[in-house]
């Protein structure tokens, strides 16, 4: 790995504070380091929010636009992977709300064609078309279910991860957690067979 190769010729990767004020004094190369380092987090996080392609990615440029912007504000007292996402989450949920009249489909809505996969024996076909109806029912979800499922279930963060990326309690995070999927069950058990 490109890292490890680093390490041993002495090469030690700069730290996220280290580019930061780099960046604060001009240093435009370390600005993309950031972005090349946290991009993949922040688009996961988005992609688990957003079902639009073009607009998960000017959400994505957005972040990076924004912290840019703000990077004088920025005091470390959390990881930048946590602030990223944090301002990922905050400028999803404003594009889910600006666009909440023009909603997906209710699930109860979908045609026969849209859920016939599921049941058909197909296996790759069912679990393609599992997973659409799945994507769509998170998508369906109130944001503050969404935001947890997609932190804690979709991309794997664990419990004390998502609290303090989302500046909530423990307690909180599980609670949500617990009712998203209660909600997420109910709105499938009429798509999948036992």
């Amino acid at each position: 790995m490109l890292t490890n190769e680093k390490q041993e010729r002495g090469q030690v990767e700069p730290s996220d504070l280290q580019l930061i004020e780099r960046v604060k004094e001009g240093d435009m190369r370390s600005f993309e380091m950031i972005m090349n380092r946290h991009k993949a987090k922040v688009a996961a996080v988005i992609f688990g929010m957003i079902s639009d392609a073009d607009s998960a990615e000017d959400i994505g440029q957005e972040v990076f636009i924004r912290f840019f912007k703000t990077i004088g504000n920025f005091k470390g007292e959390a990881e930048l992977s946590t602030y990223l996402i944090r301002i990922a989450i905050n400028l999803s949920i404003n594009e889910l709300n600006r666009n909440r009249k023009r909603a997906l489909v209710p699930l109860e809505k979908m045609s026969a064609a849209e859920t016939a996969g599921i049941s058909d024996g197909n296996v790759s076909s069912e679990n393609n078309e599992l997973k659409e109806v799945l994507d769509k029912a998170i998508h369906l979800l109130d944001p503050k279910y969404k935001k947890v499922i997609v932190l804690r279930l979709v991309n794997g963060y664990s419990t004390k991860e998502t609290a303090e990326i989302l500046n909530l309690p423990m307690g909180t995070v599980l609670s949500r957690l617990a009712r998203g999927q209660k909600k997420l069950q109910q709105m499938l058990e009429p798509y999948v067979k036992n």
